[in-house]
């Protein structure tokens, strides 16, 4: 597993230093005299930034000594995941967004998310009950704070 996230630190810092330095080189708009914190690049340069940060602190957290355990790697259960991931982001861009509004897409999305990744195998109605419960709480903050992030922060007018 520590060779897959040394591969993948690279990609990242590589992506996050591309996304940069294109970000830098964007045009300043200086001739509609704009507010400098308003230049198109701005934010491509904050996530290249960050998203080389997170490939530079993947890089340092990689355990050489998990190399044990990277069979499981392609055992059915990783496929498995990543196809309900895949498939859950696919219903939630092709069929939620542009049907309900997007504070509600995003609310049942990550309510959905959340639930199925965390839901108790084995346990009883009071634990599935709790994982519903944290899972609806949990994808109503994060709606509320990408909506108003993107509609005040970023002034996008969302679908």
């Amino acid at each position: 597993m520590a060779t897959a996230d040394r591969i993948s630190a690279v990609v990242f810092c590589a992506l996050g230093v591309a996304m940069l330095v294109g970000g830098y080189t964007m045009d300043r708009l200086e001739i509609r005299q704009i507010h400098p914190l308003s230049i198109p690049g701005l934010l491509p340069m904050l996530l290249g930034g960050a998203l080389a940060l997170c490939g530079g602190l993947l890089w340092l957290q990689a355990d050489p000594g998990s190399e044990a355990g990277s069979e499981r790697l392609m055992q059915g259960g990783s496929f498995s995941r990543l196809a309900l991931t895949a498939g859950l982001a696919c219903f939630y861009a092709l069929v939620l967004v542009g049907w309900l509004p997007f504070f509600w897409s995003t609310a049942l999305f990550v309510s959905c998310f959340t639930a199925v990744f965390s839901w108790p195998g084995a346990a009883g109605g009071a634990a599935r009950l709790r994982v519903l419960a944290q899972s609806a709480v949990f994808g109503v903050i994060s709606a509320t704070a990408v909506t108003l992030l993107f509609e005040k922060a970023f002034l996008v007018r969302l679908p």
